[in-house]
């Protein structure tokens, strides 16, 4: 405390009031967020006791990782500690998301020893926006259904409402799985397959909505019995399971439908979105699919 009764204290003082460094109290000073109350008359700053509590109050939103501008405008009663607080969580958050997908990304990138090119795509496809995610997704669906208004409302709101967003802590695991969806979809062979896949389903003319799904869930019910029963799909009692699955339906047509909708590759798209949603592998009942085509085939031209 200087000796002039002012009972003001200098720069020096004030540091070893606070056991902060007369270079961190210059600095914050000299910022604006601890502006002296007084010089003294040879121009060192002064400081009264409502400083003492001011550089502490300094001290611990830093200590927290408030910028300066926040702890400016805190100091100077612009805003409460309260409003700067919470607009801070908000950043924290952000960057926790930020920092969980940088540790997704690395860690896929070590178990897959990939390249720079494969690294750097990787990266730029995990960290798009939930809404550029969307947007991905969207323009796919967008392409496959573009005038197609005779397929099935149910598949088109199905497709339409599939989210493809990584969760805020992704594992490595779901960011492969939407790195090589995202590649999937941009893929001008495989939108070419998925809109020939509906265009099909909208030569049905109008077919009332959930036939597609309907028509699924028969093929797994009847062709699973066929199984158990050990119904070989080349024999004469397949052709009871096809008349019961078919009735009079263009076996052609319905051949040539299921060899495009449930091919491989769209196999891999429909876990590829279960992966990245989390919910788990959706059942594919390949062996049920491929009994049918298999007896369809064996009946072809016949």
């Amino acid at each position: 405390m200087i000796d002039d009764g002012t009972g003001l204290l200098t720069i020096g003082e004030l540091a070893r009031a606070t056991g902060l460094t007369v270079r961190t109290i210059r600095y914050w000073s000299d910022e604006g967020a601890l502006p002296p109350v007084a010089r003294s008359a040879g121009g060192y700053r002064l400081y009264d006791a409502g400083s003492v509590a001011r550089l502490e109050l300094i001290r611990t939103l830093r200590e927290l990782g408030l910028g300066l501008d926040a702890v400016r405008e805190v100091v100077a009663g612009e805003r409460t500690v309260a409003e700067v607080a919470a607009a801070h969580v908000a950043a924290l958050d952000a960057q926790i998301r930020s920092l969980k997908v940088t540790r997704a990304v690395l860690s896929s990138v070590a178990r897959r020893g990939s390249t720079a090119e494969e690294t750097t795509l990787m990266n730029k496809l995990a960290r798009l926006s939930a809404a550029e995610r969307g947007r991905i997704i969207q323009e796919f669906v967008d392409e496959m259904f573009h005038g197609l208004d005779t397929a099935d409302p149910e598949i088109r709101e199905r497709m339409r409402g599939l989210a493809a967003d990584l969760p805020d802590d992704p594992a490595p695991e779901q960011v492969d799985a939407w790195v090589e969806l995202a590649e999937m979809i941009q893929d001008p062979e495989f939108r070419a397959h998925m809109r020939a896949v509906a265009e099909l389903n909208a030569a049905d003319g109008g077919a009332r909505a959930g036939t597609s799904m309907w028509f699924a869930k028969r093929v797994v019910e009847l062709a699973g019995r066929a199984r158990e029963r050990g119904i070989d799909p080349e024999s004469p009692e397949a052709e009871e399971v096809l008349r019961d699955l078919l009735g009079d339906t263009d076996r052609t047509a319905v051949l040539e439908r299921l060899q495009a909708s449930f091919s491989d590759r769209v196999a891999r798209y429909r876990e590829l979105l279960a992966v990245v949603r989390g919910t788990g592998p959706l059942p594919r009942h390949r062996e049920e699919f491929a009994w049918v085509v298999a007896a369809l085939r064996a009946r072809a031209g016949s």
